[in-house]
């Protein structure tokens, strides 16, 4: 089951929040809720609040479908933060001038999916890694293919100098 959750215009830089999803991409749902909770960061809160949207989204596709989901097998499959649209402000400063302040928002998105089990290898590429495990190992060097025609070779001549005259 794969679900996601978006939240725009949040009121923090891209590069801050970014610092924190890092952090949590890939791990498991419960996993990543204990890194957020103990996170300093204050964009841990907010995207805190968009990972526990995405579980409940998951959540609701899953009764929707009438299939049963274990929220501790769900992992963040995906989760990326952009930049938002710039709130554009002028501050005060000396000798009649403003100074422009650059408010940076940002959009979070989390794609949250459940963990499958590992498929087995097809049979048709055990037999291949058999014959691979038989072959003898050199030493650092490769072994050369036998050519196929020997009468389709080169024979390299060298030449004197007196011939070369």
């Amino acid at each position: 089951m794969e679900a996601r959750a978006l939240q725009k215009h949040v009121r923090q830089s891209a590069r801050k929040m970014r610092l924190v999803v890092d952090l949590i991409r890939g791990r498991s749902v419960p996993e990543a809720y204990a890194i957020l909770r103990f996170s300093k960061k204050h964009a841990a809160v907010q995207i805190k609040k968009v990972l526990t949207s995405a579980v409940a989204n998951a959540k609701q596709a899953a009764d929707r479908q009438n299939e049963r989901l274990d929220e501790d097998q769900l992992r963040v499959q995906y989760a990326v933060v952009n930049e938002g649209p710039t709130l554009k402000r002028f501050t005060m400063a000396a000798m009649g001038r403003g100074t422009p302040i650059k408010k940076r928002t940002s959009h979070v998105e989390i794609r949250v999916a459940g963990t499958a089990a590992p498929a087995e290898p097809p049979a048709t590429k055990a037999p291949a890694a058999k014959a691979e495990a038989a072959a003898p190992k050199t030493k650092g060097k490769k072994a050369k293919p036998a050519k196929a025609a020997a009468g389709k070779t080169k024979k390299r001549t060298t030449r004197t100098k007196s011939e070369d005259k």
